[in-house]
């Protein structure tokens, strides 16, 4: 499994994302899947306070044990838990990292992002107070999560001598291509940030296992989606342009799995593409799937998906 650096990190290309973790897993199928990711080389663990409703954070920690130290994790803090429990006030960055030591098991988090922009807190006051966990050992970097582009250079404004974010997580794949389009990756070369995908495959989209025109495979995390959200995922658009990847992958004999990761990792700044796994399997899959595309058909690609 290759590496790239994230700020002083060392992230496997493929990480974990543990999103399913007390949601659509317990303990035992998540332990396994987190077993099998070790095996395959992963190093990379991305989870949030809110994934399992706080769930996710305490069976990635149970499942990794001793091993901890092995790892990279990343977690997540802003959005919502309750009525009172969200935002990114320096009183709660603190609080919402105590909660996620406690039910990682763990007395350091590597990554800790900020899972959404707070409007009504000044980015200096917020980034203040992550450096503060920074000096006092309890964060080694920080990132931030759905942020565009000027708002990644407000807060590198903002950090000024402190630390500063090295990573943002938005939503990039082959069938949602926004961070090319609104300088999101253009501002991450600029500022020197990490970019991480989320639905890098596109909720099982671009997996091979959907196929246009016939019947959900049950199981999968589109079937078991609500019929108004899975609305967006199953446009007419989006139908029509994973039809065209997937006759283009059979005829390079290559699998939309791995046209799919291996895009993503031909743009430098991509330091990790993050996807969900239900079984070991999947997630042995996604690590077989990286491949070195040529540029011809990184190009074809471009075409297909724009």
């Amino acid at each position: 499994m290759k590496q790239r650096a994230l700020g002083s990190l060392q992230v496997s290309v493929v990480g974990l994302g543990c999103n399913n973790f007390g949601t659509r897993l317990n303990q035992e199928r998540a332990t396994s899947v987190v077993n099998g990711a070790l095996e395959a080389g992963v190093n990379f663990f991305d989870t949030a306070d809110t994934y399992g409703a706080t769930k996710s954070e305490v069976f990635l920690g149970e499942a990794l044990g001793k091993r901890r130290r092995d790892v990279v994790i990343a977690t997540k803090f802003g959005m919502p838990l309750d009525d009172t429990r969200s935002g990114a006030s320096p009183d709660y960055v603190r609080s919402a990292c105590e909660d996620s030591l406690r039910r990682l098991g763990t007395d350091y988090i590597d990554l800790y992002q900020l899972h959404y922009p707070d409007a009504t807190v000044p980015i200096a006051d917020t980034l203040a107070a992550l450096g503060d966990l920074v000096a006092a050992g309890k964060v080694r970097e920080i990132g931030c999560s759905n942020f565009n582009a000027d708002q990644l250079r407000e807060a590198k404004t903002a950090a000024g001598d402190g630390p500063a974010f090295i990573s943002v997580q938005n939503q990039f794949s082959l069938l949602d291509r926004s961070p090319q389009r609104d300088g999101v990756l253009e501002a991450c070369e600029e500022l020197g940030l990490g970019f991480l995908p989320f639905y890098p495959l596109a909720n099982g989209l671009l997996t091979g296992k959907v196929h246009p025109g016939e019947p959900l495979p049950e199981g999968t995390r589109l079937a078991l989606m609500s019929p108004e959200r899975s609305a967006h995922w199953l446009s007419d658009a989006f139908q029509q342009r994973v039809a065209a990847l997937l006759s283009y992958a059979e005829s390079i004999e290559v699998p939309i799995l791995s046209l799919a990761f291996s895009w993503l990792l031909s743009h430098p700044r991509v330091s990790s593409v993050i996807a969900g796994a239900s079984s070991p399997d999947q997630i042995r899959a996604n690590v077989a799937a990286v491949t070195d595309l040529d540029p011809t058909q990184l190009e074809e690609l471009d075409r297909l998906s724009a």
